[in-house]
């Protein structure tokens, strides 16, 4: 929630007057998103004077304003699609703290791109899975054509819900023709698919929610069956993969999850993980091959947690699993700002 506070003043969120941009973005269809455009501190510094001279609010023309053009004119610039959680708005929670470490990675070309799906904040709609997806693709659609950012300077984020939607538009890109694949994709707290969410949630962390109900496959299989929006990810991050890896396209994936995440449990990130790795090798491997080699590359951080890392000739598959966060505090913590550098970095040897 944000509480009484406008969505059209970032200021009231503790943004500078002029660092960050709501406008709309309009899709094919004719329906518009709420979003918000956000300066990396060091060119709003560089930039001050101007931005602050300008009109504050909601811009009726992203286009005119100073911030879209220091974005689309500095060739440096690199560009974070922001995918949110269920529920609130682009001010919601623990994003605002988020987009402030994701553009911490590098407070001189970090622009981070922030969206309300249809149904959510000002964005009028009623949310499904493909709405949600086609409002993603609208938005990568608009940073493509409209900021004129190549996919070489974009990256993806998602947390949460967002990680579900993330994964659907990078395989929707990864599979066109000529495929598309970004600089680098960031998962925090995915979640393998919605029945598997059902069968693990646990109301604080504590109490099951229909994980007993598990127990009686008849009954549970009923209740799949009134699943409209399944959010199949560990289909769509195993067919992202293996696209890359049959087209030869470099491609970063790191998927980043707390211990004591009470919302949606981590070992959803180990089953993700293994369905990456899976889809890397043209026969497979099996999950007790996969643990084996899990455990030889493993490395032990202590209470940081532990980090494992997979590469292939194309890809590298990271993922980090923390001791703490829980589900939305991990998202402005350095893990998330380092986790930007390391896709930056990768990215820019594979270039």
């Amino acid at each position: 929630m944000t509480w009484f506070k406008n969505l059209n003043s970032p200021e009231s969120f503790g943004f500078l007057r002029g660092q960050a941009t709501p406008f709309s973005i309009r899709l094919d269809t004719g329906e518009e998103l709420y979003a918000w455009h956000i300066l990396p501190i060091g060119v709003y510094y560089q930039h001050e004077t101007t931005l602050v001279a300008e009109p504050s609010g909601f811009a009726l023309d992203i286009t005119s304003r100073s911030a879209f053009t220091l974005l689309r004119n500095d060739p440096d610039a690199r560009l974070i699609i922001h995918m949110h959680g269920a529920a609130g708005t682009v001010g919601s929670g623990y994003r605002v703290p988020n987009y402030r470490a994701l553009s911490a990675a590098d407070p001189q070309k970090i622009h981070v791109l922030t969206f309300d799906y249809r149904g959510f904040g000002r964005t009028p709609g009623t949310p499904s899975e493909r709405g949600l997806c086609l409002d993603a693709i609208g938005v990568v659609d608009w940073a493509l054509n409209v900021a004129r950012i190549p996919p070489s300077r974009i990256f993806i984020f998602g947390q949460s819900l967002g990680t579900a939607v993330s994964l659907a538009i990078s395989e929707h890109f990864a599979l066109q023709s000529p495929p598309i694949t970004f600089a680098g994709t960031i998962l925090v707290a995915p979640f393998v698919d919605v029945a598997t969410l059902m069968a693990t949630y646990r109301i604080g962390g504590s109490i099951p929610l229909v994980g007993p109900l598990a127990r009686f496959p008849r009954i549970f299989k009923y209740l799949r069956t009134l699943i409209h929006d399944e959010w199949l990810s560990q289909d769509r991050i195993a067919r992202y993969v293996h696209a890359n890896e049959a087209n030869h396209k470099s491609y970063r994936l790191t998927v980043i999850h707390a211990e004591d995440d009470y919302d949606i449990p981590f070992y959803h990130t180990e089953q993700l993980f293994w369905n990456a790795v899976n889809a890397t090798m043209p026969q497979g491997i099996s999950k007790d091959n996969f643990e084996a080699a899990k455990q030889r590359s493993k490395k032990d951080l202590g209470d940081a947690g532990t980090v494992v890392e997979w590469r292939t000739q194309n890809g590298v598959l990271r993922e980090e699993v923390l001791k703490t966060g829980l589900h939305d505090v991990i998202m402005g913590n350095p893990v998330i700002t380092l986790a930007v550098v390391r896709l930056m970095d990768t990215a820019a040897v594979a270039s």
